[in-house]
């Protein structure tokens, strides 16, 4: 093999990094082949012999985003005190990830393929979407374990008030994308813990009815006393 033709050697990890920084800023169908091998520092054999494919690429820089990136939006709600606490958390950590000054804005999750339309994509959405739904998953559950801890009440919506707040924060991201401030999307944050309130009324937790005592001996009626002493 000529030296022109033989892909040259690179350090993999670190362009895989540039690449997804690439598709975090301009998307999927944004990042052309020409300008991911200019980021990478690499040529097309060598992309093409290390990673298989633009898909192949953009799928690995997913995975890479998902292990590294805005892990403290999601790594709080686990270990917060409450159910509320854990939604404040996710969308205030969101507020200050999406507007980092050192990396792209907003999330790679949510913009990476907002813009794609041509059909031999639909993977790509679909793979996409599926990570959305499973980060909605999560909130799903840490309301339901809410529900089970007495938090919250029996009735109330887990799956419909974790989508409301997954929604939210995509919506955070494309304002993130579009310039707003952290100051601006803390704001969001708060709104929409404002609407929790509501939520939180709107399925008010009942009290458990209290539990009768059965009268000691000592305090039954003389009557019932005799009767007890007579069977004995």
């Amino acid at each position: 093999m000529s030296e022109r033709g033989r892909p040259r050697s690179f350090d993999r990890d670190a362009a895989l990094r540039r690449a997804m920084e690439l598709f975090w800023a301009k998307g999927y169908d944004g990042a052309s082949l020409s300008e991911l091998t200019t980021a990478m520092d690499i040529n097309s054999p060598s992309l093409y012999a290390a990673f298989g494919s633009k898909e192949a690429l953009f799928r690995e820089a997913v995975q890479l985003y998902g292990a590294t990136e805005g892990t403290e939006i999601w790594d709080a709600i686990p270990d917060a005190p409450t159910a509320r606490r854990a939604i404040e958390r996710f969308l205030q950590a969101t507020a200050e990830v999406f507007t980092r000054r050192d990396k792209p804005r907003g999330c790679l999750i949510v913009l990476g393929a907002l813009h794609a339309r041509d059909p031999s994509n639909a993977s790509v959405c679909r793979e996409l979407r599926d990570h959305r739904a499973q980060n909605a998953e999560t909130l799903r559950g840490r309301l339901e374990r809410g529900v089970a801890e007495g938090e919250l009440p029996k009735g109330f919506d887990c799956r419909a008030v974790a989508t409301f707040y997954a929604t939210v924060q995509h919506g955070m991201s494309i304002q993130a994308r579009d310039g707003a401030s952290r100051e601006t999307l803390l704001a969001v944050a708060q709104c929409a813990m404002a609407a929790w309130d509501e939520l939180r009324l709107r399925y008010p937790v009942r009290a458990q009815p209290k539990r009768r005592l059965r009268p000691s001996k000592a305090r039954r009626g003389p009557e019932k006393q005799r009767r007890s002493r007579s069977r004995v």
